[in-house]
């Protein structure tokens, strides 16, 4: 076998320790222990929407969609159907920091769909022929002559989908405007315009770019010899020389330094408004365990502080929906008010949002609600441990985003220590009005 570096990670809530393995390529191959009959097998790319610029907006999501369509050894479909016959799970998914393809199902006798999970998995990774006939031809938006609708007519169909959605208008018009110069302030899923009219050797480029050793890390977690399996994963993910690339480092964009406002108009009955403001890094774990801890007290289903004042104590509510959400990402996180309002009450839909967010900039967040959604944290950390998914999930995260499974190992032990006072530190840091940006979707006229 090749040499490999073994570092080992005292993993919460496992039996034994999560073996990471680097090879001499920079290919990294995690293996975690979970008691069961199913597999999870999953490789996540450093690449996403942060790798993206104008011209090629969305090319890692219609890569995704393109790395199914055959490999030299296999036709389009072969991967799915006969994984999927076999009681598997496949899917993959694009994020601004990353993409990545999993595989879930059962082991099989003497392991055999296990094994061959590995090889169509590597193979797929590794091989993809990305067929100019699967593509479909480059054309011109508005042209309904077009003869042969392929994968890029299935994506446009997606984005414009996407794009009808007030939330996601709404999100992307936020979103755009927290940023200067990152390339977060895109939409993963890019355009139709340039889905249409992207080449295929640009999108061929674009993967031999990124989809490198040291871009890609192998996770594999179930119940099974580790040895063996190791030996199975480095003999099929053979790279042939293929030279290695290090993504660049953006410059991470400051907050706005005054309160910004966006007003757009859609055919809608309601109005929509999300506010948003930038967090910290993905590595930085004690600030981003703050930031949670305002999330499920402020606005985390119905037992919120949102939810109870401005929905469930009023006799006649402004709001349909107020919630909060929360993103990590490696160049700083987001931090989001969203809600659903008559649209006649705009006004007083944004000062009750700015009040309740004044209340927790001012300190008043009490001991036992912190107590309470620390708890909640708590449990939801271990239960990301329950299945071999989740885990495969928690661990390319980690991996990927903070580039340190390290972190994991002493995520609890952050959380139990966290103070209220670190807590309103946070607060301070990253929510202040004056550094948000809100976006308001109203009907029109």
């Amino acid at each position: 076998m090749e040499k490999t570096i073994k570092k080992e990670i005292k993993y919460p809530y496992l039996t034994r320790p999560v073996e990471i393995y680097e090879r001499e390529c920079g290919h990294k191959i995690v293996l975690a222990h979970k008691e069961g009959g199913l597999v999870n097998i999953s490789s996540w790319v450093k690449t996403g929407s942060i790798n993206e610029n104008d011209e090629n907006n969305g090319i890692s999501h219609f890569l995704e969609h393109l790395m199914f369509k055959g490999t030299h050894k296999h036709k389009a479909g072969y991967f799915d159907k006969t994984l999927e016959s076999k009681g598997a799970i496949v899917n993959a998914a694009t994020w601004k920091d990353y993409t990545f393809y999993y595989v879930t199902l059962p082991q099989g006798p003497d392991g055999a769909y296990f094994k061959e999970a590995i090889e169509l998995h590597a193979d797929m990774m590794l091989d993809p022929v990305i067929p100019e006939d699967e593509i479909g031809p480059a054309f011109t938006l508005g042209d309904d002559n077009v003869s042969q609708k392929r994968e890029r007519h299935v994506v446009i169909e997606e984005i414009r989908m996407r794009q009808d959605q007030p939330w996601t208008k709404v999100y992307n018009a936020t979103n755009a405007n927290m940023y200067c110069e990152h390339p977060y302030k895109r939409d993963v899923i890019g355009f139709p315009e340039t889905i249409a009219s992207i080449s295929r050797e640009t999108i061929l480029d674009y993967y031999k770019k990124h989809y490198t050793p040291n871009n890609i890390t192998t996770i594999v977690v179930g119940d099974f010899n580790h040895e063996e399996v190791l030996e199975k994963v480095i003999k099929e993910f053979d790279f042939k020389g293929r030279e290695n690339y290090q993504n660049p480092q953006h410059k991470i964009d400051k907050p706005v330094n005054e309160p910004k406002y966006i007003e757009l108009r859609g055919k809608i009955n309601t109005g929509f408004v999300i506010t948003g403001w930038l967090g910290p890094v993905a590595c930085d774990v004690k600030e981003n365990i703050g930031l949670e801890i305002v999330n499920v007290i402020t606005g985390e289903g119905q037992s919120s502080r949102m939810y109870q004042n401005l929905i469930e104590k009023v006799n006649e509510p402004v709001f349909n929906v107020v919630t909060t959400d929360f993103y990590n990402f490696k160049d700083g996180a987001n931090f989001f008010v969203q809600a659903n309002f008559k649209a006649e009450k705009k006004d007083e839909a944004l000062a009750l949002i700015k009040n309740e967010m004044q209340k927790v900039l001012s300190g008043d967040i009490t001991q036992q609600e912190f107590n309470k959604a620390k708890k909640k944290l708590k449990a939801r950390f271990a239960e990301s441990s329950e299945t071999v998914s989740d885990i495969a999930e928690n661990i390319g995260y980690y991996m990927t985003v903070c580039n340190n499974l390290d972190l994991v190992e002493t995520y609890v032990e952050t959380l139990d220590a966290y103070t209220i006072d670190e807590l309103n530190e946070t607060v301070q840091k990253y929510l202040s009005l004056d550094n948000a940006v809100t976006a308001v979707l109203l009907p029109e006229g």
